[in-house]
């Protein structure tokens, strides 16, 4: 076939596929459908002419029409160009004129070729490895199909192949390299929008958590660098982020990089180590986020949508206790709980853990009545089985207490009803001792009678050595229950703990409240340390201790180090958005009376000794805790309390527990007359 024939051909073709559709279009064309006015032409709905249109005009939208033009411009270009380079820059007019015949019938092949591969459908923004094997499959099938139609049915000889390897081979990067094109564009427009976020931490989790920005592209995060204490990854890249420095270079890194909020991703750091990290950024308004858990990020469930800001209780001295359900579980379900002091802030925790562990009936014990509500609306989607029994009563009425006893028969009580306030209890300490004390003996004695098979009893670190009237009535309380245990029947257990962070009069939402009022935090000395643990540890050490302790045991919670107190008001301050002493002052008011610059876990007489709980460690004394005469003792401390005689209630309290210091504690109370009888 002759070049001059081959474009008559073409010409040709063209012209009579147009008439005939223009034929058509007015023969049975006067509806959007191309059917007759009746529904019944070869275009009506459903006919294949019609599934055909449908397609034509999908195909025809703008958007996609454009995506047409951009590959046939790119095939018109990218086959001129083999001929250009196969004939060094001057093309013989021998081969022009081939190149204009063949043009026409190389873009309709091309174009028909790649509808099968789907590359006028892509999202070029989006386009990835898939779509560069569609464009290879796409260049090279319709490449074979050309040269059989020029060589095999043509036989145009003429048709030099190294234009087709070479036309292929360059229409591939021109089509791979205008969707790459449109990434940065849209790369832009988003970053604009972004959170730029500064990692610490250039391991594995850092590592991960990039690639997943990376892969996914609808979050808001864009990675400008990592920080790494590590030098040798200083100035290397992890997945084209790079480490710009350690954290003695952060103030530098920072203003480099101008972030918008700081990514922990050190999912193994120790409290100690966050602390140092929160430390570090104390003088940048940065939000600071971590990662999920550990385990999450390593059986692949974490993605970047789990980032989530960095709380306090990642600050603490020790790893979260987590409660073992399948131990504790069978010796709940079924059973009828008892809890005192319901509405409070450990009390009401209690009462929704335990409904979660299926007991027959619960009895929510709380004198006051708000409170009371409160935990029972928020045990509103506790299953049907379980039974709950909100009662108001006071642990010192002691006819209430029998009443509440004999019509619930509980087969375990848990005493979480106590004064706890230390400044309170240094101001009213006949209070202190008929709550704490006398409430307790009442109960004990009660569940005793009334054969309750376990007793467990909430106590506090401040009950070791104490120098408060609220600390040395815990531990009264703590000695008349082991010495309750030794009557046998009732299962007598004590737990002792720490700082409750989150409790009612609890020293973090008292920062809080002061952080949203813009300050100052008030802190009593700049050396004051405390043990700090969640509410839900707390609770959990309860449900442990109670439901697996021995009869006449005293269990505490391994709480790690003491952790300083300005340290933590200072994270508060950062993890607020604000920076210490800058935004919000801290302010020293000086110690409170009857408080310690540290507390501790055992007295000096005490050890402690693994337990069959982890986590948790049983407490051994060394000797005899209630000494001669202690039931003497005990019962004229109460009638003092009763009477409203505070000095000589201190004075009681020192005989029961000698290293209770009593004349510091009686000077303060001596000194206010308005408080003290």
């Amino acid at each position: 076939m002759s070049i001059g024939n081959s474009s008559r051909a073409v010409a040709v073709a063209l012209t009579g596929a147009a008439s005939r559709f223009v034929f058509r279009r007015h023969q049975y064309g006067v509806n959007g459908h191309g059917a007759s006015p009746d529904g019944t032409g070869p275009e009506a709905p459903g006919s294949r002419r019609a599934r055909w249109t449908a397609w034509t005009r999908r195909l025809l939208k703008r958007d996609r029409l454009q995506v047409i033009l951009a590959h046939i411009v790119l095939i018109v270009i990218a086959n001129y160009l083999a001929f250009w380079l196969r004939f060094d820059g001057a093309i013989p007019e021998v081969y022009q004129l081939v190149w204009i015949a063949t043009i026409p019938w190389l873009v309709a092949v091309r174009a028909v070729t790649f509808v099968p591969f789907h590359l006028y459908q892509g999202i070029w923004q989006y386009a990835g490895s898939r779509d560069l094997r569609a464009i290879l499959g796409g260049v090279f099938t319709s490449t074979a199909m050309f040269y059989v139609l020029v060589h095999g049915v043509w036989g145009l000889v003429a048709y030099p192949r190294l234009v087709l390897v070479t036309d292929s081979i360059l229409l591939v990067f021109f089509m791979g390299g205008i969707r790459l094109l449109s990434r940065p564009r849209v790369r832009l427009r988003r970053a604009a929008r972004r959170r730029r976020v500064l990692i610490f931490g250039a391991g594995d989790a850092g590592a991960m958590i990039v690639r997943e920005i990376v892969n996914r592209r609808s979050h808001e995060f864009q990675p400008v660098g990592f920080i790494d204490d590590d030098e040798t990854k200083v100035g290397r890249r992890i997945h084209g982020v790079p480490v710009l420095g350690t954290r003695k270079t952060l103030g530098r890194v920072i203003l480099q990089t101008a972030p918008t909020e700081v990514l922990i991703a050190i999912p193994r750091a120790t409290p100690a180590m966050l602390r140092g990290v929160v430390k570090s950024l104390e003088p940048y308004s940065l939000p600071i986020k971590a990662l999920p858990y550990l385990r999450d990020l390593l059986d692949g469930r974490a993605t970047v949508g789990d980032i989530r800001d960095l709380a306090i209780a990642d600050l603490l001295g020790r790893a979260p206790v987590e409660l073992d359900p399948g131990r504790i579980k069978p010796l709940i379900a079924g059973k009828r709980i008892m809890v005192t002091g319901a509405g409070g802030s450990i009390g009401s925790e209690l009462s929704r853990q335990l409904a979660a562990l299926g007991p027959s009936h619960l009895i929510l014990f709380e004198r006051y009545e708000n409170a009371l509500w409160a935990v029972e609306q928020s045990l509103r989607g506790t299953p049907a089985e379980v039974a709950i029994h909100p009662v108001i009563g006071d642990v010192t009425d002691e006819r209430r207490v029998e009443e509440v006893l004999l019509e619930h028969r509980p087969q375990m009580i848990l005493h979480a009803a106590a004064h706890k306030h230390v400044p309170l209890m240094e101001l009213n300490p006949c209070e202190a001792i008929k709550n704490n004390i006398k409430g307790t003996r009442m109960l004990g004695e009660a569940a005793v009678r009334h054969g309750v098979d376990r007793f467990v009893l909430i106590s506090s670190d401040k009950a070791v050595n104490p120098s408060s009237v609220m600390g040395a009535t815990k531990r009264v309380a703590e000695i008349l229950t082991l010495g309750l245990a030794e009557a046998g029947g009732t299962c007598f257990v004590v737990v002792r703990f720490g700082n409750v962070m989150g409790s009612n009069g609890s020293v973090i939402p008292l920062f809080l409240d002061q952080i949203r009022r813009g300050g100052p935090v008030t802190i009593t000395h700049p050396e004051m340390r405390r043990y700090f643990m969640l509410i839900p540890e707390a609770v959990q050490l309860v449900l442990q201790a109670g439901a697996q302790g021995e009869n006449g045991s005293v269990y505490v919670l391994d709480m790690g180090e003491e952790i300083k107190v300005l340290d933590m008001a200072r994270s508060l301050i950062r993890l607020s958005g604000f920076i210490p002493d800058k935004d919000i002052p801290i302010a020293f008011t000086g110690t409170r009376p009857g408080e310690k610059l540290s507390e501790e876990l055992v007295a000096s007489n005490e050890a402690l000794e693994a337990s069959p709980v982890p986590g948790v460690k049983r407490v051994r004394c060394s000797e005899n805790a209630r000494g001669g005469g202690f039931t003497g003792h005990l019962e004229q401390l109460e009638r003092l309390a009763e009477r409203g005689r505070s000095q000589a209630v201190i004075r009681q309290l020192s005989t029961i527990l000698p290293a209770f210091r009593p004349e510091f504690l009686a000077a303060e109370v001596a000194g206010d007359s308005r408080h003290l009888a």
